[in-house]
């Protein structure tokens, strides 16, 4: 009983603190939602004033721009009406220029009217002239028709044969004078060039052929050269691929070979053998094997000095080989080497006197026999083969057309490539530099004579001056001495088409009249 008395009391306690709390909690709610009510009162009328205040500041602001973009409008409209009434004076203007100009046309088109009736007027008296003259000159015509016996075409035929030939034997003079005028200029600045080059190189005689001898200290090294039963002989000429002579000349051994490459390889071992003494197959495969080495070098330093000496850089270093192979390759027994770099001196010295490219002129001399250095070892002319060298190893077009017309096979484009052309003739011309078999040489005379023989009117013809002149003697009865201008030109015409030569041909056309009489 006690107990449930205890937990009633206990559940009325914890009523009434519920109820208690519940009081008190209301309470502060009320007072929670007054301050809150305040807040909101007091924000509203702030937010009120805030936003009446800033309406009345942009009211102000739209105000000052709308003053501002009237003010901007006024200042515009006053610029494009000032425009406009410049617009409307310039019209005015022109509009005056143009009722002057109105004015103006009508007074010229009314004289150019009066103009055309006069001019009108002094045609038809032109025409009414121009009938009776033509009436005149018929009449006169007729009569000198009666007169010479002629018709008017015959007479016109006539005078025209005499006014053509008189026009052809003018027109032969002024040739005639103008080339004599032309070739004694050109003469003197062409003498005057190539004095100067080729007093600024001077190169000695070349004389080499395909063989070369080595000398010995005695004649009992020839049996040591030969071998017993010949081996030693038989060893040198398969290692080197050159005939050795070994004959009655005292002290000497000739070794033959057209390529010089492989006799200058021989020379060199066999002169080392013969210091060395050792003589054998062994022993001469050795050396020649070191003399082939050492000949590799020798070519790379012989091109290497060549483009030293005349400044040429940048060259490829293929190219630097195969020029020092040109020291030990002979055109007509004119070393390569030395007329490569013959013709570039003189080319780049031409080519400084008449203000060209002196690097193509030299560069392209100096390359312009490059094929010789392989044309035993691959198939076509050195030409071609030095021009395809060229365009391999990445040189300038110039520089290869410049090279590519030395044998007149191409035209020739550039002063560059006329000049290594004539420095080339020049070289190869000169006395000395080349020796030419007898009978080519008496071949090409009568060639040469033969060409000037097959024109109409030649009596006789001489080739002098070891073919760089040749003399036509003419018949004066069928040449006049207009005609001889013209009969050399062909002559020299011909001879270019038909004749390869070096340098140039001088074409000389003599007409002589004899007048013989007795005195009884």
């Amino acid at each position: 009983m006690n107990e449930v008395l205890i937990l009633v009391g206990v559940l009325l306690a914890a009523v009434l603190c519920l109820l208690v709390y519940l009081i008190v909690v209301r309470g502060s709610a009320k007072k929670i939602l007054a301050e809150a009510e305040e807040k909101a009162d007091a924000l509203r009328d702030k937010a009120r004033t805030d936003s009446d205040a800033k309406l009345r500041e942009a009211d102000l602001a739209a105000k000052e721009k709308l003053l501002q973009a009237k003010s901007e409008f006024e200042k515009v409209s006053r610029q494009k009406r000032q425009e406009l009434e410049q617009l409307e004076r310039r019209l005015n203007q022109k509009e005056d220029n143009v009722d002057q100009r109105t004015e103006d046309l009508a007074r010229r088109e009314k004289q150019a009217g009066e103009l055309e009736r006069e001019l009108a007027r002094h045609e038809k008296e032109l025409n009414r002239r121009e009938e009776e003259l033509t009436r005149l000159l018929d009449q006169e015509r007729h009569k000198l028709e009666q007169i010479a016996g002629l018709t008017g075409q015959q007479a016109k035929e006539e005078l025209t044969r005499v006014m053509e030939t008189e026009a052809r034997n003018d027109a032969a003079h002024l040739v005639k004078r103008i080339e004599d005028e032309a070739k004694e200029n050109a003469n003197r600045d062409a003498q005057r060039i190539l004095a100067n080059a080729i007093q600024r190189n001077a190169s000695d005689f070349v004389s080499e052929t395909t063989v070369s001898v080595v000398l010995l200290p005695n004649d009992e090294m020839k049996g040591r050269i030969i071998g017993r039963e010949g081996r030693n002989i038989r060893a040198l000429e398969m290692a080197t691929g050159v005939d050795l002579i070994v004959d009655d000349t005292p002290e000497a051994v000739i070794l033959s070979g057209f390529d010089p490459f492989r006799r200058e390889i021989a020379r060199v071992a066999l002169e080392r053998l013969i210091q060395d003494g050792r003589i054998h197959p062994a022993r001469i495969e050795e050396v020649v094997s070191k003399a082939k080495q050492e000949f590799e070098e020798q070519v790379q330093q012989e091109g290497e000095s060549a483009l030293l000496e005349l400044n040429i850089p940048d060259l490829h270093p293929e190219l630097v080989k195969l020029l020092g192979k040109l020291r030990f390759r002979t055109s007509y027994g004119q070393n390569v080497l030395k007329h490569s770099k013959e013709v570039a001196y003189l080319a780049a010295t031409m080519a400084a006197e008449l203000r060209v490219d002196i690097h193509i002129a030299k560069r392209a001399g100096l390359l312009h026999d490059i094929g010789k250095a392989v044309d035993r070892e691959m198939e076509g002319s050195h030409l071609e083969l030095g021009i395809d060298l060229l365009r391999k190893y990445g040189e300038d077009e110039k520089v290869i057309h410049a090279m590519a017309c030395h044998h007149g096979d191409y035209e020739p484009e550039t002063v560059e490539a006329v000049l290594v052309t004539a420095s080339d003739a020049l070289s190869a011309a000169r006395p000395g530099a080349r020796r030419e078999i007898l009978e080519s040489y008496i071949k090409r005379l009568e060639k040469l004579e033969e060409v000037a023989q097959s024109f109409k009117g030649v009596q006789k013809t001489f080739a002098i001056q070891a073919g760089r002149e040749i003399r036509v003697i003419v018949d004066s009865q069928k040449i006049s001495d207009e005609d001889s201008v013209w009969l050399s030109k062909n002559i020299a015409k011909k001879v270019e088409a038909e004749l390869t030569y070096p340098g140039e041909i001088k074409v000389t056309v003599i007409r002589e009249t004899r007048s013989i009489e007795f005195a009884r």
